[in-house]
């Protein structure tokens, strides 16, 4: 079964930095302890857009994905992220097919 990458791109209103990243550890700490199938999980703040953060996840599979995204911490983090965004997330989702540092 082919990995799948998702790259997102959160958008937080202005000062809310510190607070979205302080969420995204909570987060990471939950995927590090209990989700096996998440290969990659990276939080960066855009350097031309301070307010701009993109998330970059690679997972073994869509059933690893599927299962990240009903665990409580991924609950947690919606609601704990709900009120710093300053619009909808863009997501996507692709299969990735060559890169250094991953074994497809």
């Amino acid at each position: 079964m082919p990995k799948t990458t998702i790259v997102a791109k959160l958008t937080v209103q202005d000062g809310s930095q510190d607070a979205f990243t302080a969420a995204f550890a909570e987060m990471l700490a939950g995927v590090e302890a209990s989700e096996p199938g998440v290969e990659t999980y990276v939080l960066s703040w855009d350097k031309k857009e301070k307010n701009v953060a993109w998330i970059t996840e690679l997972y073994t599979d869509d059933a690893a994905l599927e299962a990240h995204g009903s665990t409580d911490h991924m609950e947690a983090f919606g609601g704990a992220i709900g009120g710093l965004l300053a619009g909808r997330p863009e997501i996507a989702r692709a299969t990735p097919v060559a890169g250094k540092g991953i074994e497809l």
